[in-house]
C-alpha cells in the first residue's frame, strides 16, 4: 500500500473582506512576499546600524533603504510578470497582451523577479551615486527569508508541486496533482518539492549567508555575498528541479519530465537551464570579490 501524507485542509485565501459588490481577499502568497520583504529589510536595518561590519562608512543610511525598498517591490513585481510572460508562455500572452496586467490570477517567475531587483539596485544605486556591489550585498543577505516564505505559500496553494514519488513523506495534492501515476492505483503521491525549495533556497541559503554577513566579515569584501547569494541559490535551485515537476507546456509524452535540452534521455528543465548562468555569475562574483584584496584592517592583522 502507498504510503503518503494527504495534503492538509489549508485555503489560498487567509480572509477576504466583503464590501458591497467588491470583495477583497487576502492571500498567502502576498503574505509571503509582504512579510519577506519587511523582514529583509529589517535585517539590511541592523547591518546599517553596525559600521563595524563594513569596508568604511555602511553604503546607506535608513531613509535611503526605505527608498530602496520602493524600487525593490517595483521590480520584484514587473520582473516577476515579464519573466513568466517570456520564459513560460510566450505564445500566449502575446496573442492576449491584456492578461499579462493580471497579476492577481497568478504567473510569476523567479528569475524574472530576479532581473527585475538587479535592474532596480542598479539604476538607484547609480542614481544616488552609491556603490553597487554594497548595496547588492545588503539584498543579498535579505533575499532567502522571503524566497523561503513565498516557498511556503506555493506549498499552501498546492501549486508547483514535484514529480511523483513512493518515499513516504510524499504528499497527495489536490486537483490535477492527485491524478494516477503509471504503475500507481489511486491519488498519486508527489515530492513536495516547494518545502524542499523553501528550506534550501530560503533557511539554509540565510543561515550561511547571515553568518557569514555578521559573524564572517563578508560585508567589509563588496560583491562576496552578492556572489555567494548566487551561487547557493543556483546550485538549490538546480538540485531541487530533479524532484520538481515542469511547467505543463513543456511536458509532452516522449518528453515526460520537461526537458528543455536534450541528450539522448538526459536533459533539464526551463528551471535549470536559467539557473546554470547564475552559478557562473556567482562563481564569477566571488573570484572578483577575493581578488580585490581584504579590507584595510585585515591587511594590518
Amino acid at each position: 500500500m502507498l504510503m503518503a501524507i494527504p495534503f492538509p485542509p489549508l485555503s489560498p485565501e487567509i480572509f477576504t473582506l466583503e464590501l458591497g459588490p467588491i470583495s477583497f481577499a487576502l492571500r498567502w502568497y502576498a503574505l509571503g512576499y509582504l512579510v519577506g520583504i519587511g523582514i529583509g529589510w529589517w535585517i539590511i536595518l541592523q547591518a546599517l546600524k553596525r559600521p563595524f561590519l563594513w569596508r568604511g562608512e555602511p553604503p546607506m543610511d535608513k531613509a535611503q533603504l526605505e527608498d530602496l525598498a520602493t524600487w525593490i517591490v517595483l521590480g520584484i513585481i514587473a520582473g516577476g510578470r515579464l519573466g513568466f510572460v517570456f520564459f513560460y508562455q510566450p505564445e500566449y500572452y502575446l496573442s492576449n497582451p491584456i492578461e499579462i496586467l493580471k497579476v492577481w490570477e497568478g504567473g510569476m517567475s523567479f528569475h524574472g523577479g530576479f532581473l527585475g531587483v538587479i535592474a532596480a539596485v542598479f539604476f538607484w544605486s547609480k542614481r544616488h551615486k552609491l556603490p553597487v556591489a554594497s548595496i547588492a550585498d545588503c539584498l543579498a543577505i535579505a533575499a532567502p527569508i522571503g524566497i523561503g516564505l513565498v516557498r511556503i505559500a506555493n506549498f499552501i496553494n498546492a501549486e508547483l508541486w514535484g514529480r511523483p514519488t513512493d518515499l513516504p513523506w510524499g504528499v497527495i495534492f489536490p486537483g490535477e496533482a492527485a491524478q494516477a501515476c503509471a504503475g500507481v492505483l489511486g491519488p498519486c503521491a508527489r515530492h513536495p518539492s516547494q518545502l524542499y525549495e523553501a528550506a534550501l533556497e530560503g533557511a539554509v541559503l540565510a543561515t550561511i549567508l547571515l553568518y557569514l554577513a555578521f559573524r564572517s566579515g563578508w560585508l567589509k569584501r563588496p560583491g562576496a555575498l552578492t556572489g555567494g547569494f548566487f551561487l547557493g541559490y543556483g546550485l538549490a535551485r538546480f538540485t531541487v528541479e530533479f524532484f520538481r515537476l515542469a511547467d505543463a507546456q513543456f511536458i509532452t509524452p516522449d518528453n515526460p519530465w520537461g526537458h528543455v535540452i536534450r541528450v539522448g534521455d538526459l536533459g533539464i528543465t526551463m528551471g535549470q537551464s536559467l539557473t546554470l548562468p547564475m552559478i557562473a555569475i556567482g562563481i564569477i562574483t566571488l573570484v572578483w570579490a577575493f581578488r580585490r584584496g581584504p579590507a584595510p584592517e585585515d591587511q594590518n592583522a
